[in-house]
């Protein structure tokens, strides 16, 4: 189902509301269903291509098992794999689930041990899965 991006008809009175744009519904105030990348079992990566507005081309990470991971400290870049989402500040049933989202603490395999790290960017958005060490 398709998420419309534009304002109620009705005012929280309950009056009716005369002008909110200049027709009903447009294209571009029309929004999409969130991409929920999850953690995959298997070790293939699973992107959708979106096309954005004009001819910008999304790609929408649905399935990951590995992100890209820098150590500050160092500043050297690793791909580990995912483990398993601990902690997801925009929904907590995301933890439960494995979907990673911006924001998202993550568990991540590095060689004997596990580690956690902090995702930097939007998954659903980028094509990809990025997160920095954290203590």
């Amino acid at each position: 189902m398709v998420q419309w991006h534009t304002k109620s008809r009705k005012k929280t009175s309950g009056g009716k509301r005369t002008t909110v744009r200049r027709c009903d519904k447009k294209k571009a105030w029309m929004g999409g269903l969130p991409a929920n990348t999850k953690t995959s079992e298997t070790s293939e990566q699973e992107i959708k291509t979106k096309q954005g507005r004009g001819s910008k081309l999304k790609k929408r990470t649905i399935q990951t098992k590995y992100v890209n991971v820098v150590d500050k400290k160092t500043g050297k870049v690793q791909k580990l794999e995912i483990i398993a989402v601990k902690e997801n500040n925009a929904n907590r049933l995301f933890a439960r689930s494995n979907i990673t989202t911006k924001g998202a603490i993550i568990r991540v395999k590095s060689g004997n041990t596990e580690k956690l790290a902090k995702v930097t960017n939007r998954p659903g958005q980028d094509g990809n899965v990025n997160a920095e060490l954290t203590e």
